[in-house]
């Protein structure tokens, strides 16, 4: 069995200077970071040309399908049934780009599969990464 998902999603990017109406962007997920998801977009969608990769807690992107969630960096809020908005917030500036739903949906679905929801802990070697940051302070 994998232990990672990649899922392509398509995004529309809100207000985006040039206008472009979708962009590529690819959904991430490794058992061996049980509790983030990455969403990565290639360097042509970007306005630095460089491509852009945000890390974030897989709750919030759950937890965003029902309600406005989020403080920090990164929001996530439903836009209806079939839409799902994603903010990035960085120094630069902010990025909204809607996404479909349904490819959330489906791609939550799948990490699920792989580690359910409430059982990321049993994917973690505390002994394991105790003893590599210990190595890395010696």
């Amino acid at each position: 069995m994998s232990t990672v998902i990649e899922q392509p999603v398509e995004a529309r990017l809100v207000a985006a200077a040039p206008r472009m109406p979708s962009i590529p962007a690819t959904l991430h997920y490794d058992r061996s970071d049980p509790f983030a998801v990455r969403m990565t977009f290639p360097a042509p969608a970007t306005l630095e040309g460089v491509e852009v990769c945000w890390t974030f807690s897989r709750e919030l992107l759950m937890d965003g399908q029902e309600e406005a969630v989020g403080d920090g960096d990164v929001r996530v809020r439903p836009y209806g049934y079939d839409r799902t908005v994603l903010e990035f917030h960085a120094p630069e500036g902010t990025a909204i780009v809607h996404v479909r739903s349904e490819e959330i949906r489906g791609f939550l679905a799948a990490t699920n599969a792989l580690v359910p929801v409430g059982l990321e802990h049993l994917q973690l070697d505390l002994d394991h990464d105790l003893a590599e940051l210990m190595r890395d302070a010696a």
